[in-house]
């Protein structure tokens, strides 16, 4: 029985045994009203049997209520099992059907495997036969035959891998002088350097001829005294209104022309003034070397440097190297360095900061023995440089064989400053006899009117006679004219060609 049904119950049973209780207490303790009393009791007797019958009747509803709903959910959970039980027969159905087609794959699978068996036996007998009347015919036997075989497919083979490689080598070492012909003149085309030469003669101007003899002094206790003080020849000749200073060192050079300026201006010449003097043009010009290796490094966009590297750089300022100021050419192998580097995909900071201090070494190359190279390299290493650039300030003349891309760049940068046309005194020369060869040969060809070399000699371009040279034999001219270029002239980079064949019909109107 459900609880619904058990509470009902239960209330009625409560309800009969209150009326019995209170009808009994009722007669007990009001006997002096019993007909009264026994009569209500009757009336509450008969109103609690009526509310009891009343419960009950609501029970049976309640619990008929209750059995019909869980009837309904058990019909309908006996419906879901039956729909699943037909799902998992149908599922065994198809899992059935497919079991026998597996089964009729797996027979037939075995019966071909049994005719491919079956054919391989009789290929191999006919191969086992053929091979026997091979054997007959060359009179060789297996392992002649494969040994012969052998040697003849590992001849071909070789021939084939050496034609190869000399394919592989040439197509590379092409495409590597094409990529480096590309690669140099993208970084001289991007860097335009405001320096092509200066003179590094030291000569201090004279207001007058009766300086000499001031500066001589008496006896020539004022150009000993001078001489002395800064480690320079002054040399006083027929040379008018001028003394020439000449010494090894250009800082000391440095250091007496602006001693010397300074006591011409002051006009007060004996010994003690030039040692104050000299003392204060020393003082002037170790700023001037400080400024201009600040300078120097800031160009070039190589912050952080040791101040004994800023000085050792700038004192490459007062350095001439065949009239190319040798500070500058530092300024401009870094950026040439650090462009190429970035065109190739290696370090650029490695690369600038080397090319940067690549010829520290010249500025104190008469002090310590050596090649400016090593000297330079050793400089750097002293001063916390890292490897890679100690080593390509090393190797940038041979001193040491190059071992990484960036100092082969170094080497490189520094080859192209020098070169450059106009850089230094001795290319200058040349470089103007190239541009007039290029015109000469261009200018031999029949049919040619004029011809022009530009780019600073990198492309010639030929105007023809458009009556006396069609396009056919312009373009016979252009490649005839080149490869008289690559057999007569020697030149850097690559030089393009250029012919233009112009008919230009002209009137007037009246």
């Amino acid at each position: 029985m459900n609880g619904p049904v058990l509470a009902v119950i239960a209330a009625v049973g409560g309800l009969i045994v209150g009326a019995a209780v209170v009808y009994f207490w009722a007669r007990l303790h009001t006997s002096g009203k019993a007909t009264a009393s026994r009569e209500e009791a009757e009336r509450a007797v008969a109103d609690a049997q009526a509310q009891a019958k009343e419960l009950i009747l609501a029970a049976k509803e309640e619990a008929h209520a209750f059995r019909a709903t869980v009837e309904e959910d058990a019909r309908e959970r006996r419906s879901e099992v039956q729909r699943l039980e037909r799902r998992v027969l149908q599922r065994e159905e198809n899992l059935d059907r497919r079991s026998e087609s597996l089964e009729k794959r797996e027979r037939q699978l075995t019966q071909r495997e049994e005719e491919l068996e079956q054919q391989r036996e009789k290929i191999d007998e006919l191969i086992a036969q053929q091979r026997v009347e091979l054997e007959r015919v060359s009179g060789l036997n297996r392992e002649e035959a494969t040994e012969m075989l052998l040697r003849s497919i590992e001849v071909e083979v070789r021939d084939q891998a050496n034609r190869m490689v000399r394919q592989i080598e040439a197509e590379a070492k092409e495409e590597a002088d094409e990529r480096a012909r590309r690669i140099i003149v993208n970084a001289i085309q991007r860097w335009a350097s405001d320096q092509v030469s200066e003179s590094s003669v030291s000569v201090v101007p004279l207001p007058g001829e009766e300086m000499k003899g001031r500066i001589i002094g008496r006896e020539g206790r004022n150009i000993r005294a001078l001489e002395m003080a800064t480690g320079v020849d002054l040399i006083i000749d027929d040379t008018p209104e001028a003394v020439i200073l000449s010494g090894f060192d250009p800082v000391r050079r440095e250091i007496a022309r602006q001693a010397l300026q300074k006591l011409i201006q002051d006009g007060r010449i004996h010994p003690a003034r030039i040692e104050e003097m000299v003392e204060k043009a020393r003082s002037e010009v170790e700023t001037i070397i400080k400024e201009e290796g600040e300078r120097a490094a800031f160009d070039a966009g190589v912050p952080g440097l040791n101040p004994d590297l800023i000085k050792a750089l700038g004192r490459l300022h007062f350095r001439y190297s065949m009239g190319q100021n040798v500070l500058k050419h530092s300024v401009e192998s870094a950026h040439l360095a650090s462009m190429m580097a970035a065109e190739m995909g290696a370090d650029v900071n490695v690369a600038r900061r080397a090319a940067l201090l690549h010829d520290i070494g010249k500025g104190v190359s008469h002090e310590v023995e050596g090649p400016h190279a090593l000297i330079g390299a050793d400089i750097a290493k002293r001063l916390g440089q890292p490897a890679k650039v100690v080593h390509a300030i090393a190797a940038h003349h041979f001193e040491e064989e190059p071992q990484t891309v960036e100092a082969f760049l170094v080497q490189a940068a520094d080859a192209i400053s020098g070169a450059r046309p106009g850089a230094r005194r001795d290319s200058l020369e040349s470089y103007v006899k190239r541009l007039e060869a290029l015109e000469n040969i261009a200018n031999s060809f029949e049919g040619v009117e004029k011809s022009f070399a530009i780019q600073a000699g990198r492309e010639v371009r030929i105007v023809v006679k458009p009556e006396d040279v069609d396009d056919l034999m312009a373009a016979r001219i252009a490649r005839d004219i080149v490869n008289k270029i690559e057999e007569t002239l020697e030149y850097p980079g690559q030089i393009k060609v250029m012919v233009i064949r112009e008919k230009r019909v002209v009137d007037y109107a009246k």
